[in-house]
């Protein structure tokens, strides 16, 4: 089974040496780069599972790099940003993101939410029970295919698997802890509100606002009728 690669993309050399040397023991196939342009080529050669991104880079910076990136690649996306204003990760995950880690980070954290991603990245392809047949909405999750109607839906490896989440537990309250345990895979460190962002981003692209409610306070609920 060939090993899971990753590519870090940052411009600090301490950085690069220190996730390097966190990852390399583990297995992984590494790979690095120190600026924007190199990152998108080595994105495009070394075609990696996961990408660690740093959001300031020279030459090309990390959000500029991840709208390239997201037009030829499903790769996971984990940002670290140095910033702190909010709007720098909304914006991350809006653009395609699927995560994020602020500077200063713990290693083993980063390696543990690396972890987790592959873990369900290499779940992909196997059976995973029947479709999903609702009245607005179709889930094919051996195939990872979703439907509005007869509108096939583009979805991230996230995103999909948060509505297939939703959908297995359909009329029942989820807490965003209980979505990033479910769907991220670890105990989230960070900011809950990457759920809110992905949710939208599903509400979006199924074009239909009530088919996750959100119950306030509390979390999210998927409310559509079987087919």
């Amino acid at each position: 089974m060939p090993h899971p690669k990753i590519l870090i993309v940052d411009d600090e050399p301490s950085i690069l040496n220190l996730v390097s040397a966190y990852l390399k023991p583990e297995g992984y196939a590494v790979e690095t780069a120190s600026d924007g342009p190199d990152g998108l080529r080595a994105a495009r050669a070394f075609k990696p599972d996961l990408i660690v991104l740093d959001i300031m880079l020279p030459g090309l910076d990390g959000l500029e790099l991840l709208a390239s990136l997201r037009r030829e690649s499903n790769a996971f996306v984990i940002l670290l940003t140095a910033r702190t204003e909010e709007t720098d990760k909304i914006v991350g995950l809006s653009m395609g993101a699927d995560d994020y880690v602020t500077k200063p980070f713990s290693p083993r954290e980063l390696v543990a939410r690396i972890k987790a991603a592959l873990r369900r990245l290499n779940q992909d392809g196997v059976p995973s029970g029947g479709m999903f047949v609702f009245r607005h909405v179709r889930l094919d999750p051996e195939a990872r295919q979703a439907w509005a109607g007869e509108r096939p839906v583009e979805l991230t490896a996230v995103e999909f698997d948060l509505l297939k989440t939703l959908m297995e537990n359909r009329s029942r309250v989820l807490s965003r802890e209980q979505l990033l345990e479910k769907v991220w895979g670890y105990d989230y460190y960070g900011d809950s509100r990457v759920v809110d962002v992905h949710v939208g981003h599903i509400r979006q692209k199924l074009g239909a606002e009530n088919l996750i409610l959100t119950v306030r306070g509390v979390g999210y609920r998927f409310d559509d009728d079987p087919a």
